[in-house]
């Protein structure tokens, strides 16, 4: 595995309203959510800025984020399994003092964030979903493996859903579960993320729902929260409601 140091190479902006890495160029408006340039900062400033913490959700899983909070930035979270080291997503902030990942997998397009400069950073392998691979928003990060199917991979289970996006996966390791922004909870209230086909999003919430079947599993990781399994469970069995954005 082999290690680099030193400025970023190339333009590379991060989004301080949702965390969008933006690659090889400063465009008018951020890609992801639309902010002015006046919101950026360069993938050097920002890795000078903000650091990336790690909270531990239990003994293989570590919850990670910006320290200082960096906008509307999702949660990552790193998986030790036996013979290997897996992040679900990415943070949006680049840390070089992380501990070393080797294979960076996807929940969605959304929450690429700068996993371009940790796969060069660590030699890490990046995984999504085909159908994901191929949006705008991917063209300029590199995946080592486009997947089309559910796997299982080191004691990972990944499960495709569709649905808020065509190549959305909901992944599995021991008895936890990572949904990412799949669901909303407010305020003891669950709903489906409303940035997406309505129609496609509820079906994808069935096909969850048999996933889901027969599993033991203690604890569900969000894209903003971590929760017991058990109240989780609760709601999305009372049915999350779909409200359009």
């Amino acid at each position: 595995m082999s290690f680099s140091s030193g400025p970023i190479e190339g333009e590379q902006y991060v989004c301080l309203v949702c965390g969008f890495n933006m690659i090889g160029g400063r465009p008018d408006r951020c890609p992801f959510c639309g902010a002015g340039p006046d919101r950026y900062l360069t993938a050097d400033e920002c890795s000078a800025r903000y650091r990336v913490k790690g909270t531990p959700v239990n003994d293989r899983v570590t919850r990670l984020n910006s320290v200082p909070a960096l906008g509307i930035e999702h949660s990552a979270y790193r998986i030790e399994t036996d013979l290997r080291t897996y992040w679900v997503d990415s943070p949006s902030s680049f840390d070089p003092d992380l501990d070393p990942v080797d294979v960076i997998l996807f929940t969605h397009h959304h929450f690429l964030g700068a996993s371009n400069l940790y796969r060069r950073h660590f030699s890490a392998e990046m995984q999504i979903h085909r159908l994901d691979s191929e949006h705008e928003l991917c063209r300029e990060f590199t995946f080592d493996t486009t997947f089309r199917h559910d796997f299982e991979a080191d004691g990972i289970e990944a499960f495709h859903v569709g649905g808020h996006t065509p190549g959305f996966t909901v992944y599995l390791f021991d008895d936890t579960l990572f949904i990412c922004d799949y669901l909303f909870l407010q305020e003891g209230k669950m709903t489906f993320n409303p940035f997406g086909p309505a129609d496609d999003t509820v079906a994808g919430g069935e096909r969850i729902a048999r996933f889901l079947e027969g599993r033991s599993i203690s604890t569900v990781c969000g894209y903003n929260y971590v929760a017991q399994f058990t109240e989780w469970m609760e709601m999305f069995r009372a049915g999350p409601l779909f409200v359009g954005h």
